[in-house]
């Protein structure tokens, strides 16, 4: 942290760590907008009581990798940029 950030001062420094934890904020909204769309999708598959919503459920559970994997790449880019702009 040091020698890196050596001409930040410490406002902007602490701007910084305020991003970088609003990315992590963000990434984990997408995990726990996964988490339940893979849930609700292996509920409905499981239910009889739901049997004419079994396309929605396949639905859930398709989406349910494609938006980790949007969390996922969006962390990296932005954790990335951060990285690139306040390089000393």
């Amino acid at each position: 942290m040091g020698e890196e950030n050596s001409g930040l001062i410490t406002r902007d420094f602490l701007a910084i760590e305020r991003t970088h934890l609003a990315n992590e904020r963000t990434f984990l909204a997408y995990f726990r907008t996964a988490v339940v769309f893979l849930s609700a999708g292996f509920a409905i598959l499981q239910m009889q009581a739901l049997w004419e919503l079994r396309p929605l459920g396949w639905f859930l559970l398709c989406l349910s990798p494609v938006i980790l994997l949007i969390g996922g790449m969006r962390l990296v880019y932005v954790r990335r940029k951060i990285r690139r702009y306040y390089k000393s």
